[in-house]
């Protein structure tokens, strides 16, 4: 299945080795809502995107301080490759989402929770609409949107199927837009 999977996809077992992780931080967020967060961290354009994610993940009222900081290395370099990633303009931005195998309310929310963790990371940046172009702005009202959804009735079929994979597609193109805005190509680098 690894060949035939679409650009900006993720493996089942990356989603829950970071899920795993995650259970040992403070904030214990979905691997989807932790890679919004870093994602909104480098496409809104802070100086050190994994730190400031790290530091939202964990606090002083750790349990075991060995144990931590192991958990604390592991999603330090996960992060530098996720950051790394969603900087990359060449490949676009991939999104950490349940496997398509999953059912179709675990893989809506978890673009629900990368949604939610994203317009978090922008907001803890101080980003105003005032900072973004019309689409923008157009942009997080959408992403904003996009949290409301009630998925507690979704049901499995096709065409809500069809839906999601829109949805996710809209999303990630979104994403890059906002990073696009926040983070500029230099001038003469590669891709501009």
């Amino acid at each position: 299945m690894g060949a035939s999977r679409r650009r900006g996809e993720v493996t089942d077992n990356e989603y829950h080795e970071v899920g795993h992780l995650l259970e040992a931080t403070h904030l214990v967020p979905s691997p989807s809502e932790a890679h919004g967060i870093l994602c909104g961290l480098v496409c809104g354009g802070s100086k050190d995107p994994v730190a400031a994610w790290l530091e939202h993940l964990f606090s002083d009222r750790d349990a075991d301080p060995a144990e931590s900081s192991e958990v604390r290395q592991h999603l330090e370099e996960y992060g530098a490759q996720a950051a790394d990633s969603a900087r990359d303009r060449s490949e676009g931005l991939r999104l950490l989402l349940p496997d398509e195998e999953a059912a179709l309310l675990e893989r809506a929310t978890g673009v629900y929770d990368w949604v939610r963790g994203f317009l978090f990371a922008v907001g803890t940046l101080g980003v105003k609409e005032s900072d973004l172009s019309e689409q923008g702005r157009e942009v997080i009202r959408d992403f904003a949107d996009l949290t409301r959804m009630d998925l507690a009735g979704l049901e499995e079929s096709e065409e809500n199927e069809e839906a999601l994979m829109e949805i996710t597609e809209f999303v990630r193109v979104a994403a890059m837009l906002i990073q696009e805005e926040r983070n500029p190509p230099a001038p003469g680098a590669a891709g501009s």
